[in-house]
């Protein structure tokens, strides 16, 4: 088993986190509690499943509730993007990092379901 710090996914994941501190930061002050705060929230469970699912015999439930955490934060994204509280540029940085996160956690989900494993 790896360290969690040293997984593709948490590095990308980490960077996800990073990016949203900058943009919640940014925020409007209507915003920055409500809509930044939880997606900087949804961020540190993506984190902290990524280290549940490294640590855990079962890593499915943990990789499922990361994909939804990650369903959750792009539809913040998108709403934060149509409210026009970031830019399209920083919504695309975001977006690129989710779908990072996404393919890896479904690969490693897959990986984690079949048989062999």
């Amino acid at each position: 088993m790896a360290l969690h710090t040293q997984l593709p996914i948490y590095k990308v994941a980490y960077d996800l986190l990073d990016a949203i501190t900058d943009l919640a930061k940014n925020m409007p002050r209507d915003f920055k509690q409500s809509i930044g705060g939880k997606l900087r929230d949804e961020c540190v469970e993506i984190v902290t499943l990524i280290f549940r699912a490294n640590c855990a015999r079962e890593k499915a439930p943990h990789l499922e509730s990361l994909i939804e955490r990650l369903q959750v934060a792009e539809l913040l994204l998108r709403l934060s993007r149509d409210k026009r509280l970031i830019s399209t540029g920083q919504y695309a940085k975001a977006i690129e990092l989710t779908n990072s996160v996404g393919k890896q956690a479904g690969g490693w989900r897959r990986s984690a379901l079949s048989p062999a494993s």
